[in-house]
């Protein structure tokens, strides 16, 4: 475990170059990740990626930093609670570098969301990992996360897609 007091996280400035290849540079060692997909991001999405993130009025980021190199990304997406009728966060993108993972730093980062959610008024945090991503699990389940009911009856929410591209 590193000392939390060595970890520093806080929102990204899209508009500062270091926050922006930090982002970039996360994402792209997340995508190039098996649980990432394994391949590394397209050269045009790292060209457009911080300028569309910036551009987003409901996009955030977090970036966890140690010893200054940014070696944690959750990239955030604000969205609305119609059965709450408020506010809610969606971890879109959520990534500790390799060679950091188990220390601390997810925890850490997941925290800052949750402070970061509840700053903007967030009736709940949202996020969707793979089932075979046994860590992430471990981490989400540890920090009060778990799958989404209504009713046990009726089973718990399944995360579908369908690519238009």
């Amino acid at each position: 475990m590193i000392d939390a007091a060595a970890i520093t996280i806080g929102l990204a400035d899209y508009a500062r170059a270091r926050d922006a290849e930090a982002v970039a540079a996360l994402l792209d060692a997340y995508a190039r990740d098996p649980m990432g997909g394994g391949r590394p991001l397209p050269d045009a999405v790292k060209v457009r990626l911080v300028g569309d993130l910036a551009a987003n009025p409901h996009a955030f980021s977090l970036l966890a930093r140690l010893d200054d190199a940014a070696v944690g990304l959750a990239n955030c997406f604000m969205a609305y609670s119609t059965f709450a009728a408020a506010p809610m966060v969606n971890i879109h993108d959520f990534a500790v570098l390799s060679g950091h993972r188990g220390t601390g730093i997810g925890r850490a980062l997941l925290a800052a969301v949750e402070s970061e959610a509840l700053n903007r008024g967030a009736c709940k945090v949202t996020l969707e990992v793979l089932s075979g991503n046994e860590p992430a699990r471990r981490l989400y389940a540890a920090n009060g996360y778990g799958d989404y009911q209504l009713d046990p009856a009726a089973g718990h929410a399944l995360f579908w897609q369908k690519r238009l591209t």
